[in-house]
């Protein structure tokens, strides 16, 4: 019968307790893994309080709004006063000495710029706060990921300590902005004021300017009148000059001859009377003739040297009035040109006569003026005055010829003191005459060589005159131009100031607008906060895990129950039957019991251990239970198949499915943060089923989830059990045909 088999095994298992107490033992091997691994990491978070931290300290402060600011003193009575870890305040060297000496799990850090660097928000380099978060990784890495999350949540608080204070100081801003806006908004409308008298004094403007484009164009008429005068007068100082070099050439040669006839005359003086005398009686008859030609030879150099006198004092007198008259023209020319530039408003009184002066300088004084047109004037009267005094002595000289024809046949003796006597005052006379002559010659030429060099420089003036007013011209053009581009653009401004004056009115409006919102601005502490913290995060669980031993219970409890089997491979043969079955079901139900039964007592153990004994809450405890034995079952039926047909390689086998089911059932990590390669396994193996379904009816109480999962498990254990049978069938009947042989 199919019981006695089953009764055998108990009963051989029940008198042997080399084998009963083992198996009592594997019974149990699934509460130390799951119970002991859960009580272990049940809560861990639930003792951080016990978990040593350094914090160090290096804050020096800073000055904030004349405000002290201590960041990390107030940051480090905060964590002092907090129970989420074990923290210590110490010195840096003890922090990191107690850091490598494994003391401390990690160690914080504040900087000494931490307060300072809180207020330079608003710095064109704003510098953020640092907290430097040392962990010793090697000591725990759990500990330092832990560690990592406690200090975001530091970072977080601080975070929105420091923007609320930075709220409060930018509120504040806010105000003293509406203040600004308002006294904007009155500039603005002095500005507007403003505007309006600009525009006013911008159509006055235009018609100053309509005024002076107009006077302008007379003031270019005048100017181009001026050049053209100025063009004449460097022609005549050209002709001027020209002929003061000719004469300033020739007068040397005047001045020798008129030094010649002075000689002559002298001579004449003194042997006149006694050449006369001695050869009056010998010659009389042929005398009379050369006395005829010696009175005309002296006629005719008494006539030069009296017409040069006459016409040098003629000219003298009539160039002083020219002089006089051509200066009084000239200054009147420039007073009136100083008139015009000041009338017209081109240059001030100031500037319109430093610019007269300009012109005025270099022209020739009223002396050298003089000097020129005196020379001109002896030019034009010479030859009408040498023509009278020509005419004159001819008339003089033939009377007294005639006189001393009749005197010379009168008396012969004593003729040369006669002569003499006679002739002498009017040889003095002439002498006289001569020397002044030759004193005004002399004088003449040093005048005229001065009138020359004169002319010289009143040609250069001229020229110079002549290119100024060349430039003067082309700056009235340009000046009457401008003057029209002024016009114009003052038309242009007229229209800009009003655009100018209504602008400021609009802007006057929209601060006063933006004065008012910043002053409806109101904030307080809970405004603060919220600047400081505008986001708060709401968790809404779906299907709550309260702790670390509860979300890794699936994991642990598939764990203990797979090693429970697989120690039971150990401890119980799986194979060998105590009695000879008669078939392969009796066989396979032998043993199976066996394990069931096992099975059964570890499943509950754990399950009661964890209820019990931990508190796990679980969605239904009857399904609880049922998803523990069929869990149990199907790794039991695993392990018996793999040992039964293979022995300890099956039993090696087991082990590296264990491994692979560790690592891809995603009972601790998500299946999709393990690599690649892994993920296809996790369809295949019976603990990623046997870790969803106790999730499901621990935490989620999702049963329709849990069951459609057992149901697989079910599926993996039929056929782990008809693979087993059939090995048993095929045993059995190998056996059979041996023994039929024997």
């Amino acid at each position: 019968m199919k019981g006695s088999s089953f009764s055998a095994e108990l009963k051989s298992i029940l008198s042997n307790r080399k084998i009963l107490i083992p198996i009592l033992a594997v019974a149990f091997v699934p509460v130390l893994y799951a119970g002991m691994f859960l009580w272990a990491f049940w809560d861990p978070y639930d003792h951080m309080e016990d978990l040593p931290v350094a914090i160090v300290n290096e804050d020096a402060g800073a000055n904030f709004e004349g405000n002290d600011l201590q960041l990390g003193k107030e940051l480090t009575d905060k964590l002092s006063d907090n129970n989420n870890f074990k923290f210590h305040i110490v010195s840096k060297k003890d922090g990191y000495k107690g850091l490598e000496n494994r003391d401390y799990y990690l160690l914080v850090e504040i900087p000494e710029d931490f307060s300072s660097n809180a207020t330079t928000l608003l710095d064109s380099h704003p510098q953020k706060l640092e907290l430097k978060y040392v962990p010793n990784e090697s000591t725990n890495f759990l500990s330092s990921q832990i560690g990592e999350t406690a200090i975001e949540k530091i970072k977080a608080e601080i975070s929105k300590n420091v923007t609320a204070t930075y709220a409060e100081t930018m509120f504040d801003k806010v105000q003293d902005l509406a203040d600004g806006l308002t006294q904007a908004s009155d500039g603005s409308e002095q500005l507007a004021e403003g505007a309006v008298k600009v525009n006013d004094g911008s159509k006055t403007l235009e018609e100053n300017l309509a005024v002076l484009a107009s006077k302008s164009i007379e003031f270019t008429d005048g100017v181009k009148k001026a050049s053209s005068g100025a063009s004449d007068l460097a022609a005549g100082t050209d002709q001027v000059k020209a002929g003061l070099g000719e004469v300033n050439e020739k007068l040397p040669s005047l001045v020798d001859g008129t030094n010649q006839v002075q000689d002559g005359v002298a001579l004449m003086k003194d042997e006149l009377p006694k050449q006369i005398a001695e050869g009056i009686t010998a010659q009389l008859n042929e005398s009379v003739g050369q006395v005829d030609v010696g009175l005309d030879e002296l006629e005719t150099k008494l006539s030069t040297g009296l017409s040069t006198q006459l016409t040098n004092g003629i000219a003298a007198n009539l160039s002083e009035k020219l002089a006089d008259q051509m200066i009084a023209s000239q200054t009147q020319q420039m007073g009136q040109l100083k008139a015009a530039l000041i009338e017209n408003q081109i240059m001030d009184e100031a500037h319109a006569s430093a610019f007269i002066a300009q012109m005025t300088q270099g022209q020739p004084t009223r002396g050298e003026l003089q000097s020129q047109l005196e020379q001109q004037l002896v030019e034009q009267l010479k030859p009408s005055i040498t023509a009278g005094v020509s005419n004159g002595l001819d008339q003089g000289f033939s009377q007294f010829k005639t006189g001393l024809h009749q005197q010379f046949g009168a008396a012969t003796a004593g003729l040369e003191n006669q002569l003499a006597s006679q002739t002498a005052p009017s040889f003095n006379r002439l002498l006289a005459g001569l020397q002044q002559v030759n004193e005004g010659q002399v004088s003449l030429q040093q005048g005229i060589e001065k009138l020359f060099n004169g002319s010289v420089a009143l040609q250069n003036g001229a020229q110079d005159l002549t290119a100024g007013m060349g430039q003067l011209t082309n700056g009235a053009a340009q000046l009457q131009n401008g003057a029209g581009q002024l016009a114009e653009g003052s038309k242009e401004l007229e229209e800009g100031t009003v655009q100018l004056a209504d602008g400021s009115s609009e802007l006057a409006g929209k601060l006063a607008e933006g004065a008012e919102q910043a002053n409806s601005v109101e904030a307080n502490d809970e405004t603060y906060d919220m600047m400081g913290e505008p986001v708060t995060v709401k968790k809404q669980e779906i299907n709550t895990v309260p702790n670390y031993g509860t979300g890794f219970a699936p994991y642990f409890i598939s764990l203990g129950l797979f090693v429970g089997a697989l120690l039971m491979s150990i401890v119980f043969k799986l194979k060998e039957p105590v009695i000879q079955p008669k078939n392969a079901f009796r066989w396979f139900f032998s043993k199976f019991g066996v394990l069931a039964i096992v099975g059964t007592i570890q499943a509950i153990l754990v399950d009661v251990i964890l209820l019990e004994g931990l508190k796990i809450e679980v969605a239904s405890i009857p399904l609880f239970f049922i998803t523990s034995l069929i869990t149990s079952f199907v790794f039991l039926t695993l392990i018996q198949m793999l040992v039964t047909m293979m022995g300890d390689p099956g039993r090696f086998i087991a082990i590296v499915i264990l491994i692979l089911q560790l690592t891809t059932s995603a009972g601790t990590f998500p299946l999709e943060l393990i690599p690649n390669a892994l993920q296809p396994i996790n369809a295949l193996l019976p603990m990623t089923y046997s870790v969803q379904s106790f999730k499901a009816v621990i935490s989620s109480g999702d049963f329709a989830y849990m069951w459609h999962n057992n149901l697989i498990l079910l599926t993996y254990m039929v056929a782990f059990m008809a693979i087993t049978i059939g090995y048993f069938a095929i045993k059995m009947k190998k056996e059979n045909v041996q023994v039929e042989m024997n």
